[in-house]
């Protein structure tokens, strides 16, 4: 099992102040940096190396290769390095010229989106704290899903209510304008 827990998950630059454009700006948010696939790493020391102050949370997974199973140390959001920072124009041109990097999310560099405080926080205690974690789907009430285990395998339906790990899924016969509804183990919910 590998114990060592990588280095790069923080940069050592954790103040709150960030320094673009020959300015010090008080006003850091945290954003989505999308990468080509595999390529969140090479992202990450790329702009680590000018400065920026970057998370790459990851996880222990289990790969073969040889016909042996190792524990690795894979990117929690696949694809993604989150990047917090004031950006204006020039540092998002910065940014923007890393190999791999395919866009910071938002409509324009002067529109971009942001991730609240509270979530990068909770990432963070989840990677510090070295429970098991493992990549869920994003599901939300009212969403269609599928069952991908168990006696309801490929039944799809709509999720109307979750618990930690129960769900109401409810499958609808539109002809009849009637429905029922089933509890279902949530970790065997996907989107449809």
């Amino acid at each position: 099992m590998n114990s060592a827990m990588p280095t790069d998950l923080i940069s050592p630059a954790r103040d709150t102040a960030a320094v673009h454009d020959g300015a010090v700006c008080s006003s850091t948010a945290w954003h989505a940096l999308w990468t080509r696939s595999h390529c969140e790493q090479l992202v990450h020391d790329q702009l680590a190396a000018k400065g920026f102050d970057l998370f790459l949370p990851k996880i222990e997974q289990w790969s073969r290769r040889g016909g042996q199973r190792h524990l690795i140390w894979v990117p929690m959001f696949s694809g993604y390095v989150f990047l917090r920072a004031a950006l204006g124009k020039a540092s998002y041109v910065e940014v923007m010229r890393a190999r791999g990097l395919v866009q910071v999310l938002g409509e324009r560099w002067d529109r971009l989106a942001t991730i609240p405080e509270g979530e990068i926080d909770t990432i963070r205690r989840i990677v510090d704290a070295r429970v098991p974690a493992l990549p869920y789907p994003f599901l939300q009430e009212g969403q269609r899903v599928r069952i991908t285990r168990g006696p309801l395998t490929d039944v799809e339906g709509i999720l109307v209510r979750t618990k930690p790990n129960r769900g109401l899924l409810v499958v609808s016969v539109d002809l009849l304008r009637r429905s029922v509804a089933a509890h279902v183990d949530c970790t065997w919910v996907v989107p449809a």
